[in-house]
């Protein structure tokens, strides 16, 4: 099928996004055969406006404007590997943006709610998964808030990075649920982690180094100095 837009360059996106994981996602040790497959199949070019797709696949998160990006390819996988879903979990994806690691999950048969405050970029995503992961549910609110009506979650996945979790999103954990995302502490280094409810609150582990930008919405409130 023709995915291209009217005047856009008619590309090859399939032979792309095959050497997309041969070159940027097997190399980096994403080595589950199952996310492999989904990332041979899913058309990444999708989840762009029409003036990206010739990039799409590209090493590099792509700028979508006001601060959000769609994540680069190689970190996108890592994170859900990390998170090692299993079909007939329930999962949140927080920050869903235009739907990739959204579908992605729907793809490994895990039951995927997928939450955005940005209308435009939650009408892309909305599109893409209704075309490749008709089973995602979205929800449009404040990331900070999660998706308490539908919770709990297995699986809590953060598609950006964060100074701290929102306790919001501790809160809809189910028993033994875990949360992926990426922690950049001020003035320290942006890590992947893994965050597991504990007695003394979430608990997190750093997985890999990453870079990956703040998402807005969720920064905290600058201090006030007197």
């Amino acid at each position: 099928m023709d995915q291209s837009a009217p005047g856009e360059a008619i590309l090859d996106y399939d032979a792309a996004r095959q050497r997309m994981v041969d070159a940027q996602i097997r190399p980096v040790q994403i080595n589950d055969p199952r996310i492999v497959a989904v990332m041979r199949e899913l058309p990444r070019e999708c989840c762009v406006p029409a003036a990206l797709r010739a990039i799409a696949y590209a090493d590099q998160s792509l700028e979508l404007g006001r601060g959000r990006v769609l994540t680069e390819p190689r970190i996108a996988g890592r994170m859900v590997q990390i998170a090692e879903p299993a079909a007939g979990q329930r999962a949140l994806v927080v920050g869903a943006g235009t739907g990739y690691i959204a579908a992605l999950l729907a793809r490994l048969g895990v039951a995927v709610v997928a939450l955005e405050s940005d209308s435009a970029l939650s009408a892309i995503g909305k599109a893409f998964c209704a075309a490749e992961a008709p089973a995602v549910v979205w929800r449009d609110g404040a990331l900070a808030a999660g998706a308490a009506p539908d919770s709990p979650f297995d699986l809590i996945l953060i598609d950006g990075a964060v100074r701290a979790v929102p306790p919001a999103l501790v809160d809809q954990l189910a028993p033994h649920g875990r949360i992926v995302c990426v922690i950049w502490p001020e003035g320290g280094v942006a890590a992947a982690s893994i965050g597991e409810a504990s007695e003394n609150g979430l608990a997190t582990r750093p997985v890999f180094d990453v870079a990956l930008p703040l998402l807005p919405e969720l920064e905290p409130a600058p201090a006030f100095a007197f």
